[in-house]
């Protein structure tokens, strides 16, 4: 099957229009409209490539994103690591710090009684 290329009617319109600009003395409707049709078939695939080109560009953009990403993300997680190691060793302290004050305050109520 042959896939038929349904155009806008302003593609349509601006199709025609070129076609009767450059429309010569002794040319017929029928001659006007199959130059028309022509040049609409030029724009329907002038648009279909310029929609390719955007496509792979995205594709480009994307695939360079990623590949920046990826570059970057061992980085952070280098930078990151030695915070993550700061909490850890921090954290285990508080609850000593907070258990041998509460038996110094034990102690402290306790021989005052």
């Amino acid at each position: 099957m042959k896939n038929k290329v349904v155009s806008s009617p302003e593609t349509q319109q601006e199709a025609m229009k070129i076609a009767k600009a450059t429309q010569k003395p002794a040319q017929t409707k029928e001659q006007t409209k199959l130059i028309a049709q022509g040049i609409e078939k030029g724009i329907a695939l002038y648009k279909k490539q310029q929609k390719e080109r955007a496509r792979q560009t995205d594709k480009a953009k994307k695939k360079a994103q990623k590949s920046k990403q990826v570059v970057q993300t061992p980085v952070d997680i280098n930078n990151e690591s030695p915070a993550v190691a700061e909490r850890s060793t921090k954290a285990p302290v508080l609850p000593w710090i907070l258990l041998i004050t509460s038996w110094i305050g034990f102690i402290v109520y306790v021989s005052q009684s």
